[in-house]
């Protein structure tokens, strides 16, 4: 794992090998034990080498990576998207420290972290995964592409941005942030340079292209993918640039108003947004092929199986990727987020996207099909849908009325794992 330059593992504790006793119960397994002891502190050991993604060293091993995965499935994988959300992970993990590896540090981040620099390290950070996407496209396109027949691309993240209010300084904030957030990638993966905006607002702390470098990002890419939940207001904050010291968001010179009780009930409804997005990328990008990779709606866990506004959700947002494919938008495919309820980055267990219910609490962890699942299903095999209310409600019962007692207001299911 060392050599092909993988700098996170996932793994489980198997309960059988650590208490192999009848039941799992009984006498400890001392070699379970140390197994594990011994998995953790060889991970430990080669865990920040050089610092990860911070590092330029990064750029060539997670090349030699992709080229193991190009050689052992790339005949029968036809699309390939290198980085996921590649944006919101520089700021989300190396400013906000909010999710791996928790790089932040003060007066910024929304968690306590042990090291990082809020101020440089999200720039460096995706600078190199440009030049580490780069050179992977090269090298994919030099010596598999021909062969393998397959494409290859970046996820992006894109947030809906729209004024908090109609007024002037509003409606330019948001054009710097629509900048800041998707330009920080789109603009050098297109155009081979950062946005203006960012080298004047950002200054020495963004990293620049050499000659060589910007033909190797610019083009380097046969579709880009976009993630997408929710719309977020955007109010003017010009204050921020006169900070001594800035991050990311400082650097924006604009306030996002989050709200974050969507981020655990429910985001609101506005399939405009994702429509302006697609629009966006045809006017100031050149219209290039465009995958939507996610997008969905939560819901809290064990809330119910007729889950009536998923499905309004997803009716009204494919019904927006439909429209921009109606008016020139090079849309080439819809994913949803997800088909299972899964163990979320941001909500872990308590929320859910999933077209299917898992129970954790039974050992078998059995599925069971939500509405949304019905409804789905009948728009993917070209049957005429229309709102959840037009969904056969004897299909839903027939298919959920046995599980009503799924649907509590227990706490979830906590399993013992590690990774």
């Amino acid at each position: 794992m060392a050599g092909m330059g993988l700098d996170s593992y996932r793994f489980s504790i198997s309960w059988s090998r650590l208490i192999p006793g009848e039941g799992g119960r009984g006498a400890v397994n001392p070699k379970g034990v140390q197994y594990y002891n011994n998995l953790i502190n060889e991970l430990i050991s080669h865990e920040d080498e050089y610092g990860g993604w911070v590092s330029r060293k990064m750029v060539g091993d997670f090349r030699d990576y992709a080229e193991v995965c190009f050689r052992e499935f790339g005949d029968r994988v036809g699309h390939w998207t290198t980085v996921n959300e590649a944006n919101i992970f520089a700021s989300g993990s190396y400013d906000q420290g909010m999710a791996p590896p928790h790089r932040c540090s003060p007066p910024f981040g929304i968690t306590s972290c042990a090291q990082g620099n809020s101020s440089t390290e999200p720039y460096l950070v995706l600078h190199h995964i440009l030049l580490a996407h780069g050179s992977i496209v090269q090298l994919y396109r030099h010596h598999y592409q021909g062969k393998q027949r397959g494409v290859i691309g970046m996820t992006l993240y894109a947030f809906g941005f729209v004024p908090y209010t109609n007024s002037t300084a509003d409606v330019a904030a948001v054009k710097r942030a629509k900048e800041f957030f998707l330009g920080w990638a789109a603009n050098p993966l297109v155009y081979g340079d950062y946005p203006e905006v960012m080298k004047r607002n950002v200054g020495s702390r963004l990293p620049s292209f050499t000659s060589e470098e910007s033909k190797l990002v610019k083009g380097s890419f046969d579709f880009l993918g976009l993630i997408h939940y929710m719309q977020m207001p955007v109010r003017d904050n010009p204050s921020s640039l006169n900070l001594e010291l800035r991050d990311f968001n400082a650097d924006v010179g604009a306030q996002m108003m989050v709200d974050q009780e969507s981020f655990s009930v429910g985001f609101p409804v506005t399939p405009g947004a994702l429509g302006d997005i697609l629009q966006d990328f045809k006017t100031l990008y050149g219209n290039p092929p465009l995958y939507i990779h996610e997008n969905g709606q939560l819901e809290r866990r064990n809330a119910t199986l007729k889950d009536t506004g998923r499905v309004e959700y997803l009716r009204l947002y494919i019904g927006a990727v439909l429209d921009s494919i109606r008016n020139g938008c090079n849309v080439k495919g819809y994913f949803m987020w997800s088909l299972l309820d899964v163990f979320e980055l941001l909500g872990g267990f308590q929320t859910g996207f999933g077209l299917y219910y898992v129970d954790l609490d039974d050992p078998n962890l059995t599925r069971y099909p939500k509405l949304s699942a019905h409804w789905y299903s009948r728009f993917l095999k070209g049957a005429t849908v229309g709102s959840a209310d037009d969904v056969s409600n004897g299909a839903f019962e027939l298919a959920a009325g046995n599980f009503s007692h799924l649907i509590t207001t227990r706490s979830p299911h906590r399993r013992s794992t590690s990774g």
